[in-house]
């Protein structure tokens, strides 16, 4: 699986050119999978935002599902044990992207388990995710107490370690003065590992274990040394 974790999406040319990198064609000719799950886990979304998400209603443009795909339809990850694998391991195998949209990164990766999806991700070598905030916070190791708002029935803050480094998204956000990069640097103290801090014209991309950066703004490696 190829991996591309952004704080704010699909959100200028850097991070596009960057998705159809890793994509291998033009994004035109990609089925895109939309996956709204970490929204219910978070006190701040409402049915309102999932339906926002789904219908590719985010400002400003080209955020996620407006990036002009081929299709796009919506696999909910806590209706798949319900239905078995026979029928949604399918429609997972012929997309070419997942979408995951923010929210609650702790809940998020609790369902990626439970769907069976996380057990599957590993054998699909050219599906693309695209993470935006929890939906690429729940692929690294721990999210640290500041975005902890789920339990899990274990508890903690860790979640699925797909990468070997968490993330601090939305830094400087205007309307949000915890997320300076301040309170992200004391965030790392408590991250066990390397941390990176991105704002929402930022991305990450992880294939086959290297990493990249696409940026027209702001971010910075954090713990770069803590083994």
């Amino acid at each position: 699986m190829k991996l591309l974790l952004t704080s704010g999406g699909i959100s200028n040319p850097t991070i596009r050119a960057a998705l159809v990198g890793l994509l291998g064609k033009p994004i035109e000719e990609c089925r895109a999978l939309a996956v709204p799950t970490a929204k219910y886990g978070h006190p701040g979304c409402d049915p309102e935002s999932v339906r926002r998400f789904i219908a590719a209603e985010y400002q400003p443009p080209n955020v996620m599902g407006e990036a002009g795909w081929k299709s796009i339809g919506v696999l909910e990850l806590t209706a798949l044990p319900t239905i078995g694998a026979d029928r949604w391991l399918p429609w997972v195998r012929e997309t070419d992207v997942l979408l995951a949209d923010g929210g609650d990164a702790t809940y998020l990766g609790y369902w990626l388990k439970e769907s069976g999806l996380a057990d599957q991700l590993p054998s699909l070598p050219d599906l693309v995710w695209v993470g935006m905030s929890a939906g690429s916070m729940a692929l690294t190791p721990r999210i640290g107490s500041e975005f902890f708002n789920w339990t899990s029935p274990g508890g903690g803050e860790e979640t699925l370690g797909l990468v070997d480094f968490s993330i601090f998204p939305h830094l400087d956000y205007p309307d949000w003065p915890d997320n300076s990069l301040d309170a992200a640097r004391r965030w790392a103290t408590t991250i066990p590992g390397p941390a990176y801090a991105i704002d929402d014209q930022t991305a990450i991309s992880v294939v086959n274990g290297k990493v990249d950066v696409h940026s027209e703004g702001h971010w910075e490696l954090l713990n770069p040394t803590v083994p």
